[in-house]
């Protein structure tokens, strides 16, 4: 073994592992060897499986993004189990350290800060290279901002992309916007509250009237969802203060079937979009919009942007 995959001198939990459940003390079950991607609530501390709690008491260690935020929810149901960081910054170092450390037989909780490990967090390297290595790799579900959000905006379900964080810069945020303009699904996406307005003026702009819904708070004291078109979310956010805590986006898919508009009006469009996109962007935005074919509209896009050079 060598120096960088020496194993982490972990405390170990004395005695039997237990947990704090409805006011009742538990011992955990023993726990197999090997990497159990556990998820914990994104809100509401009971929202979390009886089968979670006794993971979390039973591993030898477990890995948190952030290690305050995991102590709050051990303390609350009573879990000893020594906690290690394991986030962006530290990702490359600490990687061989629990790699080795499972390899010796350790059993060890993965978690994020709220919800599913995995989602738009570090995690997803640890699981690959665990995986890589011949290691086990168990998934102990539970909650998830993504379906949370899903279940309640009141669009379609039956096929969804999930985006994560657009890019915070407008420029960059549009191309990609643009590129996922066709997709025939529900579109999902965090967002912070400080540029929610910006991606919600985007989106606008580049999907147009689709359905959508801003979740805010999940399963929180204070969630909200707000639904309604694109265009009316976005001029009202434009028009309030920053929202305050977890947001997701969700944007309904392309309407099915071809627009009933002229060769004019599908130019009118097509030109609008010229005004910030490229053409190979624009032919996207519209076809999806329109439900034209993408190869006709890409044709009418290089004519009109050739026109107007």
């Amino acid at each position: 073994m060598s120096e960088h995959q020496k194993p982490l001198d972990l405390p170990a939990a004395g005695g039997a592992a237990t947990f704090t459940a409805f006011g009742l003390r538990a011992e955990a079950v023993k726990l197999g060897p090997g990497l159990h991607v556990v998820a914990t609530p994104i809100g509401n501390l009971a929202d979390i499986s009886l089968r979670a709690l006794s993971t979390l008491a039973a591993a030898d260690a477990v890995i948190a993004e952030d290690t305050r935020v995991t102590k709050v929810l051990l303390a609350h149901y009573g879990i000893a189990t020594p906690l290690v960081a394991y986030h962006e910054h530290n990702a490359a170092v600490m990687r061989p350290h629990l790699i080795a450390r499972l390899a010796n037989g350790a059993a060890l909780a993965l978690v994020s800060d709220a919800g599913t490990p995995l989602i738009s967090d570090p995690g997803y390297k640890l699981v690959a290279e665990a995986l890589s290595e011949g290691l086990p790799v168990t998934s102990v579900p539970g909650a998830s901002a993504v379906l949370t959000a899903l279940v309640v905006a009141g669009l379609p379900t039956d096929r969804f992309f999930f985006e994560g964080f657009l890019p915070p810069k407008s420029a960059a945020r549009r191309q990609r916007i643009a590129a996922l303009a066709a997709i025939p699904g529900t579109l999902v996406f965090f967002e912070s509250p400080q540029r929610v307005a910006e991606t919600l003026k985007d989106l606008a702009e580049l999907l147009g009237p689709r359905e959508a819904a801003l979740a805010r708070e999940l399963t929180k004291v204070f969630e909200t969802v707000r639904r309604g078109e694109l265009p009316e979310l976005a001029a009202t956010f434009a028009a309030e203060p920053p929202p305050k805590g977890e947001i997701v986006l969700l944007v309904g898919p392309p309407s099915e079937g071809a627009l009933k508009i002229d060769a004019e009006e599908l130019d009118r469009r097509i030109a609008k979009a010229l005004e910030t996109l490229s053409v190979k962007e624009a032919a996207t935005v519209i076809a999806a919009e329109t439900g034209q074919p993408r190869r006709k509209v890409y044709a009418r896009a290089v004519e009109l942007s050739a026109r107007n050079r």
